[in-house]
């Protein structure tokens, strides 16, 4: 059972009296006989032959005819419907940040707590995803009637969320990437609202579906929603990028052909920042005196010193 599977919305009715049951259901069931294998449960068919059994393995405590237990129903490698007293912590319909187990041609199994994994399809992963990571999901149905996991999870994530309260800005927040668009990332909040971090406002620019990150607020919504940042304040920033640049031309044995004139775009590339703070860098170096420009190229004074 995996102790990182949190779930959150609604719940899904109970299922009627004297229906086939499921794959995925959750349901209360009675003990109508023992056998050596383990208990065996009433299906509520009228035929014995239909009874579900309860491994031993699978109970978590001993039980006699007529014991009613809450059990979690699965197809067993024989396709067999099956039972656990291990229940799973999500519910049909219900969000969950959940760990990847496998990815296979056919698509990815993740962890809901349950027996066995459950199917992530191809067409509702979102990015590349990979065994170990952690995403949000929502649990469903498929045609066929069994378990599935989606990442498409936006809609239900708006209904989950609340109003951002208690914040000002400046204040931190740490929160799991849901969705990304080419402008930016959508997050939910440990406290569970919602947050939109611009690509500009990360340092690289990249980021993963599940990730969780750690981020300053730079702007509260009308709507209850927040903006944030994982850069630094200005004045913090532009020392972190100074140091950055400084330790650049070290590596480089004091030289780069990068200056206040490069283009934004291997600016970009180069060091992950904007041309303004990559500007701002430079002119802080210049100012203490550790650099200088010359033809489109940066130095370090103190390399110049060695050499004279």
């Amino acid at each position: 059972m995996n102790d990182n599977t949190r779930g959150f919305g609604r719940k899904p009715a109970a299922p009627q009296n004297n229906t086939k049951y499921r794959p995925g259901d959750v349901v209360t069931l009675k003990v109508v006989r023992l056998g050596e294998m383990g208990a065996f449960l009433d299906a509520a068919t009228g035929n014995t032959s239909d009874d579900i059994l309860l491994h031993k393995q699978q109970q978590t405590k001993e039980l006699q005819i007529g014991d009613e237990v809450k059990v979690y129903l699965y197809l067993d490698p024989s396709k067999r419907l099956t039972a656990s007293m291990n229940l799973p912590k999500m519910r049909e319909g219900q969000l969950g940040y959940v760990r990847v187990l496998s990815v296979t041609r056919d698509g990815g199994f993740v962890d809901i707590g349950a027996e066995r994994g459950v199917f992530l399809p191809y067409s509702q992963m979102r990015g590349h995803v990979v065994p170990g990571q952690l995403v949000w999901v929502k649990l469903y149905r498929d045609k066929s009637g069994r378990p599935a996991v989606t990442m498409r999870v936006e809609e239900d994530m708006v209904r989950a969320s609340k109003p951002a309260t208690g914040l000002k800005v400046g204040d931190k927040v740490t929160g799991t990437i849901y969705n990304i668009l080419p402008e930016g990332f959508f997050i939910l909040t440990d406290q569970r609202f919602l947050a939109f971090l611009h690509r500009s406002e990360v340092p690289g620019g990249r980021l993963d579906f599940g990730q969780q990150v750690n981020c300053r607020v730079t702007y509260i919504r009308e709507d209850g929603r927040i903006n944030v940042s994982m850069r630094l304040q200005k004045e913090n920033a532009l020392i972190a990028d100074a140091q950055d640049i400084y330790d650049f031309l070290v590596k480089r044995n004091g030289s780069m052909p990068y200056c206040d004139t490069t283009p934004l775009e291997i600016i970009k590339q180069k060091f992950g920042i904007s041309k303004a703070a990559f500007k701002r860098a430079l002119g802080h170096l210049m100012k203490e005196g550790k650099i200088r420009q010359e033809d489109g190229w940066t130095y370090l004074l103190e390399q110049d010193s060695q050499k004279k």
